[in-house]
């Protein structure tokens, strides 16, 4: 069964030469975890602080905080873009991480073969690739474009095929940073379905949003994030909650 585990993680982001004292307090201000090394000046913004949680299979975990908390830095270090300064990671399932929908799509190449190559990105075989192939191509509704370059279509269009390529496969556990917008009026109600789908394959999902109604919707429990360390995780009444004695202070 799918489960993941961190145990001690921590994530900096140095930032050099920011030698202007006016400049570096600013910046201190406005970054939610950062300590300055004067001597060097080097400013550094601790994304995640000692992170340690384990979520199990069955496990729909909402991460939870104002801008900067460290919601996407901790997707990103699940989904190994990120590595850890500290601390180990363990996962058990194949990590699928829907953070950019248009990652590996060609505005030179035609649907077809965006779809071939953004499966592979995907981890899928070209014999998979292939056996999905009819499916993805009449969910896309796009027809004869498909045989066309990705630059001949809307944004709408786009959208169609790269989310109807990041939603054939069956994930382990699914990465999502904020919800998958279509943006087609028409397309948006059937894209809805196939999203509630997808992501019930899944055995374990982690999804950052600043929206309580999605987390709501689709979560069944919480991890909020204050200055890249856990304050909570567990139940989502009590996460939101918490969540709202954080911003009120």
């Amino acid at each position: 069964m799918a489960s993941i585990h961190l145990d001690s993680v921590s994530v900096d982001f140095p930032i050099y030469n920011l030698s202007a004292r006016s400049l570096r307090k600013q910046f201190l201000r406005l970054t939610t975890g950062g300590a300055l090394n004067s001597k060097e000046n080097i400013v550094v913004v601790k994304a995640l602080d000692k992170v340690t949680i384990k979520i199990n299979h069955g496990d729909r975990v909402g991460l939870i905080g104002h801008n900067g908390a460290g919601k996407s830095t901790l997707l990103r270090v699940l989904a190994k873009i990120y590595e850890p300064i500290q601390g180990r990671i363990y996962n058990e399932g194949k990590v699928s991480p829907l953070l950019n929908v248009m990652l590996g799509i060609n505005h030179e190449s035609t649907g077809y073969e965006n779809i071939m190559v953004r499966g592979l990105l995907l981890g899928l075989t070209r014999k998979e690739i292939r056996a999905r192939l009819c499916q993805i191509a009449e969910f896309t509704e796009l027809g004869d474009y498909l045989f066309a370059p990705v630059r001949t279509y809307s944004s709408g269009m786009q959208l169609r095929l790269a989310f109807a390529v990041a939603t054939c496969i069956k994930p382990d556990i699914l990465l999502m940073d904020e919800m998958i917008e279509v943006g087609d009026s028409i397309f948006i109600k059937k894209a809805q379905t196939r999203l509630g789908e997808f992501i019930d394959k899944s055995s374990i999902l982690v999804l950052a949003s600043h929206s309580s109604e999605t987390i709501r919707r689709f979560c069944n429990k919480v991890i909020l994030l204050e200055k890249g360390t856990v304050k909570y995780f567990g139940s989502l009444a009590e996460g939101f909650e918490r969540y709202e004695i954080l911003e009120s202070k």
